[in-house]
C-alpha cells in the first residue's frame, strides 16, 4: 500500500472506544511529572496538551476486551508525535508494573516518531527502562500484545513497540527504525517507497499480521481465551480417554505405510487445525525477517486444551523448496513461546526433507537443527509431539522429542527417505523397501522401541477420510496435553531425558 495515501488515523481515545467494552475503561493515569523544562519546551508542552486534549503522549488504565479484563497502553500521536519523554515513560513502566502485579495481559498500541528530542540522552536511555518492564512482564507469564499505528518508529519500534508476543498492525502503517524525513534529510535521497509498511513487514515475517482497529478486539479475545485459558475448571480432569489408546500398528510393511504416508490428498497440519481445533490463530514468521513456508506456528486449541503448535507445512507444490533454517528458527520463536506463556508446546512432523540447497547450508540448517533438539530437550514446558505422515531426516528429528508422541498409523521416520538410504548402501533406490523395512521406520517399530506413546488409526488410509481422521487425532491430542499439563515440569524434563535415554525394545 503507498505510503502517501491520506488516511485518517484514530486518536487513542477513539481507539479505546473501538477496542475496550464500552464504558468498562478505567483510567490509571497521574498527574505527568515533567523533568526541569526551558522556556521553549514548556511551551511546546502547553501547546501539545491543547492540541491533544490529554497531559501526555500516552493514555494508561485497564478495561474489558470481550469480557476480559485487560491492561492498555495507548500513545497519541498528536501529542509532540506520540514522543516519549520522561513523564510518558514513567507513565508506561507504572502501568506495565502495575499490570504485572494484578495478573493482567497487556496491550499496547503504539503510535510515536521515538524519543523525545527536546529531552536528549536521558529520554532515550527510557526505553530501557521500558523494556525491562515488558521483560518482566512477560517473565511472569502474561501475555504482551501489540497493535502497531501509523506512525511507529524510532525507539519506540526499537524497544515496547516489537517485543509482543503477538505483534500486529494497523493496515499501510509507517513501521521502521528510521523515519524517512531523517533518512532524506541525512542522505540526501527518500528512502524507498513502501519498505516501512506494515504489508511488506507481515510478507517479510516481521509481524504477525494486519488488522483493521475494528478488527482488534476479536482478534485479542481470540488470543487470550487461548492463552489465558480457564485453568481451574479443567485441573486434574482428564478428558474422557479416547478410543484411540487402544489403537495398535496397522499390520502391513513398512513400504506400504509409507506409499500411504505420500498420498496426495493425505490430511497435513493446515486440516488438522481446520477440523480438529476448537480455534487456532496463525502467527507469522521470526519476528526477525524470516518467514519460511515450509513451517506454520500458531496459538490453538484442541477441546479444553490450549497450545501453541508448531509443525511442517506440507508443501502445496511439488517443486517447492524443503523445509529452510529460517523454518527451525520460527520453530524455535514457537518454543519460547510456550515457555513465557507457560503453555504445552505441540509439535507436528511431516516431512519429505529439509532443503538442499546453498542457500540452506549457508543459512546453518545443521546448526539450527542442533539448537531445535537442544531447546526441546530441555523446554520448560509440557510438550506432545504427532508424527503425522513422512518423517525424513533432521528436518524430522529436529520437531521430534517431546514427552508423549502420537502418531498416525501409516506415518514413519527416517534418517533418510528411504530412497536416500538405499542409494548410498546400494548405490541404487531400487532397494528402499527393503531398507525401510530393515530400518524400523514404521509405526510398528516406533512403538515397540517406546518412543510412539499413542497411535491413531486411520481405519486403512486417511486421505480417504481427512476430516473424520483429524477428529480422531485432535481427541488424542487434547488428552495427551491434558495428561503432561497435569505433571510439574521439572519433573517433565528429567522424565524427558530419560526417555530418549533408554529407547530401544521393550
Amino acid at each position: 500500500m503507498p505510503t502517501t495515501e491520506k488516511v485518517r488515523h484514530l486518536t487513542a481515545a477513539e481507539l479505546l472506544d473501538t477496542v475496550v467494552d464500552r464504558g468498562s475503561f478505567v483510567s490509571w493515569d497521574c498527574p505527568a511529572e515533567e523533568p526541569v523544562l526551558s522556556d521553549a519546551y514548556a511551551r511546546d508542552l502547553a501547546k501539545a496538551r491543547e492540541r491533544s486534549g490529554t497531559d501526555e503522549s500516552v493514555i494508561t488504565g485497564a478495561g474489558l476486551i470481550r469480557g476480559r479484563r485487560v491492561a492498555v497502553i495507548v500513545s497519541e500521536f498528536s501529542f509532540l508525535a506520540g514522543s516519549i519523554g520522561h513523564a510518558a515513560a514513567e507513565r508506561i513502566v507504572a502501568a506495565m508494573h502495575r499490570a504485572t502485579a494484578e495478573g493482567l495481559p497487556l496491550l499496547a498500541g503504539t503510535a510515536s516518531g521515538g524519543t523525545r528530542m527536546q529531552e536528549g540522552t536521558l529520554a532515550f536511555l527510557s526505553m530501557v527502562k521500558i523494556t525491562a518492564a515488558v521483560r518482566a512482564h512477560r517473565k511472569a507469564g502474561l501475555p504482551y500484545l501489540v497493535y502497531l499505528r501509523h506512525p511507529t518508529t524510532g525507539g519506540v519500534m526499537a524497544s515496547w513497540g516489537s517485543l509482543g508476543h503477538i505483534n500486529v498492525a494497523e493496515p499501510g502503517a509507517l513501521l521502521g527504525f528510521l523515519g524517512p524525513r531523517v533518512y532524506e534529510a541525512l542522505h540526501g535521497e527518500a528512502f524507498p517507497d513502501n519498505v516501512q509498511v506494515a504489508e511488506n513487514l507481515f510478507t517479510k515475517g516481521l509481524i504477525d499480521g494486519v488488522v483493521e482497529p475494528s478488527d482488534l478486539p476479536d482478534l485479542v479475545g481470540r488470543a487470550l481465551d487461548i492463552v489465558m485459558p480457564c485453568r481451574a475448571a479443567a485441573a486434574g480432569t482428564l478428558p474422557t480417554a479416547p478410543a484411540t489408546l487402544f489403537v495398535r500398528p496397522a499390520p502391513v510393511d513398512a513400504w506400504t505405510s509409507i506409499e500411504i504416508s505420500r498420498q496426495p490428498r493425505r490430511p497435513d497440519l493446515r486440516q488438522l487445525l481446520k477440523y480438529g481445533a476448537s480455534d487456532a490463530l496463525p502467527l507469522n514468521g521470526t519476528g526477525q525477517g524470516e518467514k519460511d513456508p515450509g513451517l506454520l506456528l500458531a496459538l490453538a486449541r484442541f477441546g479444553t486444551q490450549s497450545c501453541i503448535v508448531l509443525g511442517h507445512a506440507r508443501p502445496l507444490r511439488k517443486d517447492a523448496a524443503g523445509m529452510g533454517p529460517g523454518s527451525l528458527r520460527e520453530a524455535r520463536r514457537g518454543m519460547k513461546l510456550a515457555e513465557e506463556l507457560r503453555l504445552p508446546l505441540l509439535t507436528v512432523v511431516d516431512t519429505a526433507g529439509a532443503a538442499l540447497s546453498q542457500e540452506a547450508e549457508e543459512g546453518g540448517l545443521a546448526g539450527e537443527i542442533a539448537r531445535s533438539l537442544y531447546d526441546l530437550i530441555g523446554l520448560e514446558s509440557p510438550s506432545v509431539s504427532v508424527l503425522l505422515g513422512q518423517g525424513a531426516g533432521g528436518g524430522a528429528l529436529a520437531l521430534l522429542p517431546a514427552d508423549r508422541t502420537i502418531a498416525a498409523q501409516h506415518s514413519w521416520l527416517s534418517p533418510l527417505p528411504p530412497e536416500g538410504a538405499s542409494a548410498i548402501v546400494h548405490r541404487t533406490t531400487a532397494f528402499a523397501p527393503d531398507m525401510a523395512q530393515a530400518q524400523g521406520v514404521n509405526v510398528a517399530s516406533l512403538y515397540a522401541n517406546g518412543l510412539v506413546d499413542h497411535i491413531v488409526d486411520e481405519r486403512h488410509d486417511a486421505s480417504l477420510e481427512p476430516r473424520e481422521f483429524c477428529v480422531r487425532m485432535a481427541r488424542a491430542i487434547e488428552y495427551e496435553l491434558a495428561a503432561v499439563a497435569g505433571v510439574p515440569v521439572p519433573e517433565l524434563v528429567v522424565a524427558r531425558a530419560a526417555k530418549y535415554g533408554s529407547l530401544g525394545p521393550r
